[in-house]
C-alpha cells in the first residue's frame, strides 16, 4: 500500500489550517471571526430597523385624530396619565367614530384650559357656538365646544373628584372625574371628545314646526249654513 504523504488523502486538510495543536489554523479562525461580525451586523440593522418599522407601521394604523391630539402643543403638566377610548367606524359605518381623550393636569382648570384652548386654537381648531347649548347641561369647571374641518372637538376642564366631594353630608355626584395626580386634589382633569360632524346632532339645523306634523287641527270656522235659514220641512 502506497504511503499518503501530507495533503495526499480525502481527510487532508492544507498545513495553514491546523495549528499546532491540530485546531483550526489561522485562515479558519479569520473566516469563522468574519462569519461573526458578518452575523452581528446584519442582526444590528434588523433591530435598528425595525423599531422604526414598528412605530411606523403604528402611526400609520392609529386614529389619525388620537395622532392630532398627540401633537398638540401642551406642556407635559398639563397631559398626565392619558387614557384614550374609541369606538364606532372610521368610516361611518353603522356608527361614525367616536373618540375620548382623558388626561390629568398638575395645575388648576383656569390655567389648564388657557394651554389647551391656545394649543386647539394653533392647530386650526376653531371656537363654535353649536345651535344647541354646549354644554346641554350645566356642568363644573370650563366647557366648551371646537370644529375644524369635518370634526367637532368638546373640551372639559374640571376640578378633580375630591374637590367635589359632598359638604356637611350632601349627595356625591352621580358620575364624579377621576381624581388628581397622585391622589391629591389640586390639579384639574381634561376630557376631550371628538366626533364627525355629520354624526353631531348640535350641527344639524333645529326642526321647524309644520302644523300639519303637531297633530293639532286648527278651530274650526262657522259659516252661515244655507240649510239653516230654511224652514224646517213640514209634513205632506
Amino acid at each position: 500500500m502506497p504511503f499518503n504523504g501530507p495533503g495526499d488523502g480525502p481527510e487532508s486538510v492544507p498545513d495553514d489550517a491546523l495549528d499546532r495543536d491540530g485546531g483550526p489554523g489561522p485562515a479558519e479562525a479569520r473566516e469563522q471571526r468574519t462569519w461573526r461580525l458578518v452575523a452581528l451586523v446584519v442582526a444590528s440593522l434588523l433591530v435598528l430597523g425595525a423599531l422604526p418599522l414598528y412605530f411606523g407601521i403604528r402611526t400609520a394604523t392609529r386614529d389619525p385624530v388620537l395622532n392630532s391630539l398627540d401633537a398638540l402643543n401642551v406642556p407635559g403638566w398639563a397631559a398626565q396619565n392619558v387614557q384614550d377610548a374609541v369606538s364606532g367606524s372610521r368610516w361611518c359605518l353603522v356608527d361614525c367614530r367616536f373618540r375620548e381623550r382623558t388626561a390629568q393636569s398638575q395645575q388648576g382648570p383656569e390655567q389648564t384650559t388657557d394651554v389647551y384652548e391656545a394649543a386647539l386654537a394653533e392647530a386650526g381648531w376653531r371656537r363654535w357656538e353649536a345651535a344647541k347649548m354646549c354644554p346641554e347641561q350645566p356642568v363644573p369647571g370650563h366647557y366648551t365646544c371646537w370644529t375644524r374641518d369635518e370634526l367637532t372637538l368638546d373640551l372639559w376642564v374640571r376640578p378633580p373628584s375630591c374637590a367635589a366631594a359632598p359638604q356637611d353630608g350632601g349627595t356625591p355626584p352621580a358620575t364624579p372625574p377621576p381624581a388628581a395626580p397622585g391622589g391629591s386634589c389640586e390639579g384639574s382633569v381634561v376630557s376631550v371628545k371628538v366626533r364627525n360632524a355629520i354624526d353631531d346632532d348640535r350641527v344639524k339645523p333645529a326642526p321647524s314646526t309644520d302644523p300639519s306634523l303637531t297633530g293639532e287641527d286648527p278651530d274650526p270656522v262657522f259659516t252661515d249654513d244655507p240649510l239653516l235659514d230654511d224652514p224646517a220641512p213640514t209634513a205632506s
